[in-house]
C-alpha cells in the first residue's frame, strides 16, 4: 500500500506539468496498450444478484499482468472518436467446467472525449464510450454490450496513462454479465504538417497551404505592400498597418476603419473614432452644441439657467427668480424691499364704495401682485383689510373682512396656491394717517399682504 501512494503521487507530480489537451484533429490517431483485469458474474454464482458477486475474492476476477490489451482511436470530430480494441485473459472453470479457459474480446466502440463539453482540462482528459464486441470464452462466442467509462492522465503532449473501466453484457450459449478494466500507457499521433512545409501545424499560420518558415508557415506574398504577408493579412487588397492584421486606419486616430464609426477624421476610441470638439464625451455628429460642453442627456448642450441661481430650468421651481438650491431654486423669504412693492400695490386696489367689488382698473394692480407673489412658492401670506373710520365700527370691521376676502379669492384664482393664503379684517382699528382729514381716510382705506408669522 505504502508504495501505491508512492505511485500515486508521482503520477500527479508528472501530469500536474502538462498542458497536454484531448485527440483532436492535429492528433487524430492514439495507439493504447497495457493489462487488464476481467470480473465475471453468472446465474450460477452463489451470491447472485446485480453487483453480487463482483469481488475481488474467491475465482472471478483474473488479471493478466503482461501485455494483454491493445486498442487504436481514430479521431473522428466533435469530441467523437471511433475505438477498435482487442484484449485476452482467462477465465477459472467456467460455468462449473473442470478447467481453466481462455477469454478474448474483439469490441468496437464510440468514444466522446468530455473535454469537448465541458473544455479543456490540461492533463485530466476523462471519456465515455459504448460499442458492441464479439467475446470467445473457450469455444464459446457471443455478442456482447458495451458500456463504459474512463480517462487519459498526459505525462506530456503526447504520452499519457490510460485508465478504463467498462460493464460487458454477453450473449453466448450461458449468457453472463461482467466488468473489465484495464491500465496501460497511451500514445496520440498523427499529421502534425498538413501542407507538408516543416512548420508544425500548431504554429503554422497557413497550415492548409505550403509556405516559408520564416512568415510562419505562408507564403512570401503581400499584394498590398503594407508589409502584412496575405496569409495573415485581413484586407489583402488594401494596404493597412500590422496592428490591425493589415487593414488601414485612414484618419490615423487608432481606430481601424471597419471599426470607426468617422473612418476619415481623426476622433477618439471611446467614441468609436469619432471627434469631440468642446471635450464633454458627446460626439459631434451627437452634438447639438459642439463649442459649448454639455451632459449627454442634453444632446451635449448645456442645461439653461434662466436666473442664473445655479439651479438649471428643469430642476427650478422658480425659473425666472433667483433661489438656493437647497430650495430648488426658489427664494425662502421675499425681502423688504419686495414686501413694501407689494404693499404699495395693495394699497391702491379700488373698490366700489361701500363694497367688496373691485373697480375695472384695480385688475392690472392684481396682476402685478399674483406675479410677485409666485416667485415665492413656499412662503405663507395673510391678506389684511383695513378701513377709515366713517360709518360704524360693525360695519367697517365686516367690510374689511370681505374685501380681504375679495382680494385672497381673486389672488387665489390666478393659481396661488389656497393653502398658503389667508385673509383677515382688521376694520377701523389700525389706522395709519389721521381721520380727520380726506386725505388721511384714503390712506387708512386699504389692503395690505404680510408674511404669514
Amino acid at each position: 500500500m505504502k508504495h501505491l501512494k508512492i505511485a500515486i503521487l508521482a503520477l500527479l507530480v508528472i501530469t500536474s506539468f502538462s498542458n497536454a489537451n484531448a485527440q483532436d484533429k492535429e492528433n487524430p490517431w492514439m495507439l493504447n496498450f497495457g493489462t487488464n483485469a476481467i470480473d465475471i458474474s453468472t446465474n450460477s454464482d452463489a451470491t447472485s444478484g446485480y453487483f453480487g458477486s463482483y469481488k475481488f475474492d474467491g475465482n472471478d476476477v483474473n488479471v493478466i499482468p503482461w501485455l494483454s490489451r491493445v486498442s487504436l482511436t481514430r479521431y473522428i470530430g466533435k469530441g467523437f472518436g471511433l475505438e477498435l480494441a482487442g484484449a485476452m485473459n482467462k477465465v477459472d472453470r467456467p460455468w462449473g467446467t473442470g478447467s481453466d479457459v481462455t477469454f478474448f474480446g474483439l469490441d468496437l466502440n464510440v468514444k466522446y472525449d468530455l473535454n469537448n463539453a465541458f473544455g479543456q482540462t490540461g492533463w485530466f482528459d476523462p471519456f465515455l464510450y459504448t460499442g458492441i464486441g464479439e467475446n470467445w470464452v473457450g469455444s464459446e462466442n457471443g455478442l456482447g454490450l458495451n458500456l463504459g467509462a474512463g480517462f487519459n492522465a498526459w505525462i506530456s503532449d503526447n504520452v499519457g496513462i490510460n485508465f478504463t473501466s467498462g460493464y460487458k453484457k454477453v450473449n453466448t450459449p450461458v449468457d453472463f454479465k461482467m466488468f473489465q478494466h484495464s491500465v496501460g500507457l497511451t500514445w496520440k499521433f498523427g499529421n502534425k504538417d498538413r501542407d507538408g512545409d516543416g512548420v508544425n501545424n500548431k504554429e503554422d499560420k497557413c497550415p492548409d497551404e505550403a509556405g516559408l518558415a520564416e512568415f510562419g508557415g505562408c507564403l512570401d506574398t503581400d499584394a498590398d505592400k503594407d508589409g502584412v504577408t496575405d496569409c495573415c493579412d485581413k484586407c489583402p487588397e488594401v494596404p493597412g498597418l500590422a496592428e490591425f492584421d493589415g487593414c488601414p486606419d485612414t484618419d490615423g486616430d487608432g481606430v481601424q476603419d471597419s471599426k470607426d464609426k468617422c473612418p476619415t477624421v481623426a476622433g477618439l476610441k471611446a467614441l468609436h473614432g469619432c471627434p469631440d470638439q468642446d471635450g464633454d464625451g458627446v460626439a459631434d455628429g451627437d452634438d447639438a452644441c459642439i463649442d459649448v460642453p454639455g451632459p449627454k442627456g442634453n444632446s451635449g448642450c448645456p442645461y439653461k439657467d434662466t436666473d442664473q441661481d445655479g439651479v438649471i430650468d428643469i430642476i427650478d421651481r422658480c425659473v425666472e427668480t433667483p433661489g438656493p438650491a437647497s430650495n430648488e431654486g426658489c427664494p425662502v423669504d421675499p425681502s423688504s424691499d419686495v414686501m413694501a412693492e407689494l404693499n404699495r400695490y395693495g394699497k391702491t386696489i379700488l373698490f366700489d364704495t361701500a363694497k367688496a367689488t373691485f373697480k375695472g382698473e384695480a385688475i392690472n394692480t392684481l396682476e402685478t401682485m399674483v406675479t410677485i407673489l409666485k416667485k415665492y412658492p413656499d412662503t405663507d401670506f395673510v391678506v389684511e383689510g383695513h378701513t377709515d373710520n366713517v360709518g360704524t365700527e360693525r360695519s367697517n370691521q365686516l367690510l374689511s373682512e370681505r374685501r380681504a376676502s375679495a382680494v385672497r379669492d381673486h389672488l387665489v384664482s390666478k393659481g396661488i396656491n389656497p393653502d398658503r393664503l389667508s385673509y383677515e379684517g382688521f376694520g377701523e382699528s389700525r389706522p395709519i394717517d389721521s381721520n380727520d382729514t380726506a386725505s388721511g381716510r384714503a390712506n387708512n382705506r386699504r389692503t395690505e399682504v404680510n408674511i404669514k408669522k
